[in-house]
């Protein structure tokens, strides 16, 4: 029996209610243009403290280990995060960030999404991407001495980070002009998106499109200096304006809008390949995949808390298709992050049956159009969280008003789509 019912039911002040799409600063992917829902958050400047840079993820408690991925020593890996209700569009960005320790969580096991981004972590970030953590943290570097104006601040309150702020100074990363880290500022859209043009290494085109003639209607904001790196970094597709096609160079970047950032200019970075398997895959037999790429095949055996990311939601390791093209991110031969790249066009309809506890929804129109379940033990203090799509014919089995948070529920579908949800 099919029950359409109002997002009123849903009254628990603790529900995560998701509503109206978020989206990036620095644009999604599928969408050409940057919004305003981020501005309406009360956000934070977070300091150094549970700031994963240079020590692994020392410091996870057991109840977050049971949902982190263990990946050899005592370096432990976390890719569900369990604050990520009004940001799922960086969900997938993250994910994958996490999974190249490239960005990190925190030990409480979130990631803090709208939290704003300080100088000091975004060039961490940034230099971890470029494929120099080791040495960063190597000891050569650790004891290298800066000169900027602010080191001795620098060495006695980020000493994990001098490493990192050798490399960039080595890799070009700062300025001519800067002469102090400033590591507690935070990041504003100008200064970041300038850092990760540097680290592609796009100087040089940069400093040729100087004279470009930005079309953003503050462009005026944006200092003649920086006109090219803010043209480089629209032609690679790293950032969009917003929809008002601003730029805001100014505004303060987030930390789920430097992920999405980050990722994207991984992408174009060299080397990106390393311990990644991609191709087709040929056959599953459990959280065992061979895929084929070239001639080749290769078995990738997932770990039971990877992170996969299908059809645009996050999704169970089930939802994986003999035929689909993925993108597997391995360490120490265990695949902890995929991305379906080309879904399966070939095979028939798999249908799926999921129990869980109801997280949250999305609505639209008046009716849900996503849903997040916890498929966690009961009583753990980390949710497991899967999102799917919502038929818009979906019906409700059960009383409608008992839809609420921390509901055992079954949902059923099709191909990661459901059609039913039933309250226990």
């Amino acid at each position: 029996m099919k029950r359409v019912f109002k997002k009123a039911v849903i009254t628990t002040m603790t529900f995560a209610m998701v509503v109206g799409g978020a989206s990036s600063a620095f644009a999604d992917k599928g969408k050409d243009k940057d919004r305003d829902d981020d501005r309406r958050s009360s956000w934070t400047t977070p300091g150094n403290k549970g700031w994963n840079a240079g020590n692994g993820n020392n410091g996870w408690n057991d109840k977050n280990k049971s949902n982190s991925i263990h990946i050899g020593g005592d370096v432990n890996i976390f890719v569900n995060f369990n604050d990520m209700e009004g940001v799922e569009w960086a969900v997938q960005h993250i994910a994958s960030l996490a999974s190249k320790r490239v960005f990190e969580g925190y030990e409480d096991g979130t990631f803090k999404p709208n939290n704003h981004i300080t100088r000091i972590e975004a060039i961490t970030a940034a230099v971890r991407l470029m494929g120099l953590r080791d040495q960063a943290e190597s000891a050569a570097e650790k004891s290298t001495s800066l000169n900027f104006k602010d080191a001795d601040k620098l060495a006695k309150q980020y000493p994990w980070a001098i490493g990192y702020v050798s490399l960039a100074v080595k890799n070009d990363l700062f300025t001519e002009l800067e002469t102090s880290v400033q590591p507690e500022k935070t990041a504003d859209r100008l200064w970041a998106t300038t850092l990760l043009v540097k680290a592609l290494k796009l100087d040089g085109e940069a400093k040729a499109k100087m004279n470009t003639k930005l079309t953003f209607k503050d462009a005026d904001k944006i200092p003649a200096g920086s006109v090219g790196y803010v043209a480089v970094a629209v032609e690679k597709g790293l950032v969009n304006g917003f929809e008002n096609n601003t730029f805001r160079p100014n505004d303060p970047v987030t930390r789920a809008q430097l992920a999405a950032l980050l990722d994207r200019t991984g992408e174009q970075m060299p080397g990106q390949e390393k311990d990644v398997v991609s191709g087709q895959v040929t056959a599953i037999n459990g959280n065992v995949l061979t895929v084929l790429k070239g001639g080749v095949s290769t078995a990738v055996g997932l770990d039971p808390n990877a992170f996969v990311f299908r059809d645009g939601v996050r999704a169970p390791i089930a939802a994986i298709q003999v035929g689909d093209e993925v993108r597997a991110k391995v360490i120490n031969g265990i695949g902890i992050y995929l991305e379906v790249t080309k879904s399966t066009t070939t095979n028939p309809a798999v249908d799926f049956t999921v129990n869980g506890r109801l997280y949250s929804l999305e609505w639209s129109d008046g009716k849900i159009s996503k849903i997040v379940v916890n498929t966690a033990v009961y009583g753990s203090d980390t949710p497991i969280l899967s999102y799917y799509n919502v038929d818009p014919n979906y019906s409700v089995i059960g009383n409608a008003a008992l839809l609420t948070y921390d509901r055992n529920i079954v949902v059923k579908g099709r191909n990661q789509v459901v059609a039913s949800i039933e309250i226990k």
